[in-house]
């Protein structure tokens, strides 16, 4: 699993590649805890590049969104591919987090979110 970061108006942008799996999961949620820890709270990852996820991948997604909230951010997912997307709709994860397909309108749901909070 590679991880690639960078800013965009404040927000973190946190590209996933690979398979998120048990394996990888530990090292992967460290990551993005640390890049929580760091900012603002506020994170789109974009796994568009993920072709596979299994449950310890939902909870690394899971972990960071937790830790997002105690800092009054939030965790956005941007271009699913259709197997992550599957699994995130079988386990209705949907209903926490914002999916988007564009990366401007899920900056803009983050930058919302912010002048709101």
């Amino acid at each position: 699993m590679v991880l690639t970061h960078c800013s965009l108006e404040g927000i973190d942008l946190v590209t996933l590649n690979g398979r998120l799996v048990m394996a990888d999961a530990p090292p992967v949620r460290q990551q993005l805890l640390d890049r929580i820890a760091q900012g603002n709270g506020r994170m789109i990852l974009d796994l568009g590049q993920v072709g596979f996820m299994d449950s310890s991948g939902l909870s690394v997604l899971v972990s960071v969104f937790k830790a997002a909230r105690l800092k009054q951010g939030d965790v956005v997912l941007l271009n699913l591919t259709p197997a992550v997307r599957s699994l995130i709709e079988l386990t209705r994860l949907q209903q926490v987090f914002a999916i988007f397909e564009d990366e401007t309108a899920a900056v803009a749901r983050l930058r919302q979110a912010d002048a709101a909070g």
